[in-house]
């Protein structure tokens, strides 16, 4: 009787390990699937994979107003990745810019967003890194002159523009509206990008997402705001032009063809929905639109030629376009930003649409760099921003020449 009631026993502590083991072992594939996620959201890929390079193992250089910076390797490999890190040393990293013994970063790592980001959700990203693939992939992340390339200038840094709060739902709001603003806010860091920037580098909170110049390009105000904001998008464009790229109104170019290639094509629907949401309620700036310049300007006159002889074969004679495959020009927000840089760089480059799995045509528009001068550029520029009820400022061959001397570096 001793003996079986021995068997029994033994046979249920093991069921109880088996049990907890499984349980253990569901939680962390849940918590790695989830970690996947989060990586997703904050867009990591797209900095720190190198183009051609091996996933996560090291970026392409960060041209930052202060000089280069290039995302590091963080892989779990020990000498020149954060194998060596503890999930401790991860998290406050995110929340405080602050990492593996004591390295401040500098905010090219956008750690003031990512510091609203839940301790769950960072303990889950952390969980899927530690899965990744080691790759040995040293990186020489800093490479600001002196003295910005010291890193206790960020101690000061952080001390005038850095509030280390976590994200606070609105109760006056709804679970959507919230989720959007977590996502915005926090791991997405549209404001990155899309908010305006004080003499340090800061964002300014006051002008959150009303557009801002990046690496040479001008990520456009998403506010709101009718004329140059998306306040004319409904919800249904914004979670289609970020599922795919590209709505009846535009395609996305480069910096943000990349968020989408890694980032917002990959998130899910109701998330899209949520970001829409958030976006589509928030004010838009006091700023007026401008008047147009009148037809019989010369910059008009010239840019009306040019664009007869150059674009209206595709955007169409009344800037209307042909979706899927050239985009509106007429009534485009992106068009009348207050900066022409992205215009004159796809004019003078070229580009390319977004591949992603929902829309897998990629139409593109070939450089006129080699065919048009600046003027010519500047002239077809200020046509476009100034007619079919456009109205924006001028360009001038001077804007034209800086963007392509940065588009040649």
């Amino acid at each position: 009787m001793m003996k079986k009631l021995s068997i029994l026993f033994a046979f249920g502590v093991l069921s109880a390990s088996a049990s907890s083991a499984l349980a253990d072992s569901t939680d962390l594939a849940d918590r790695v699937i989830n970690g996947r996620y989060q990586a997703v959201l904050g867009d990591c890929a797209a900095c720190h994979t190198k183009q051609g390079g091996q996933p996560f193992a090291g970026g392409e250089p960060l041209q930052t107003p202060f000089g280069a910076l290039v995302p590091p390797n963080i892989t779990p490999d020990k000498e020149t990745g954060i194998g060596n890190w503890s999930e401790v040393d991860f998290i406050r990293m995110m929340k405080t810019g602050t990492g593996h013994n004591g390295i401040r970063l500098y905010p090219a790592m956008p750690y003031p967003a990512y510091s609203k980001m839940s301790d769950r959700d960072l303990s889950d990203m952390w969980a899927y890194l530690t899965t990744l693939q080691p790759v040995k992939n040293k990186v020489v992340a800093n490479q600001l002159p002196f003295p910005l390339n010291i890193r206790l200038s960020m101690w000061g840094w952080n001390l005038l523009n850095f509030d280390p709060a976590p994200f606070v739902p609105d109760e006056k709001q709804t679970a959507e509206w919230n989720r959007g603003a977590y996502l915005v806010q926090g791991p997405g860091h549209c404001g990155t990008c899309h908010s305006p920037k004080s003499f340090l580098g800061a964002d300014k909170d006051s002008q959150f997402l009303q557009g801002a110049s990046l690496q040479g390009w001008y990520a456009p105000n998403i506010t709101g705001d009718p004329h140059i904001g998306i306040g004319a998008w409904s919800e249904d464009e914004i979670v289609t032009y970020l599922r795919t790229g590209s709505t009846d109104k535009t395609i996305a170019s480069d910096p943000m063809a990349e968020a989408i290639a890694q980032s917002t094509s990959q998130m899910k629907d109701a998330d899209l929905k949520a970001i829409a949401v958030y976006l589509k309620s928030l004010s838009a700036s006091s700023s007026d639109k401008p008047a147009p310049l009148k037809a019989d300007d010369g910059r008009m006159v010239a840019g009306a030629a040019i664009y007869h002889d150059t674009c209206s074969a595709c955007h169409g004679m009344d800037g209307k376009g042909a979706m899927p495959l050239f985009p509106a020009l007429a009534g485009n927000s992106l068009v009348q930003q207050p900066s022409a840089e992205t215009l004159a760089h796809v004019v003078l480059a070229g580009s390319q649409a977004v591949y992603t799995s929902s829309k897998q045509t990629t139409p593109a528009m070939p450089s006129f760099a080699w065919r048009l001068s600046d003027q010519q550029v500047s002239d077809v520029l200020t046509y476009v921003r100034n007619s079919w009820g456009n109205a924006a400022a001028p360009v001038s061959a001077g804007d034209v020449s800086n963007i392509r001397g940065s588009a040649q570096d």
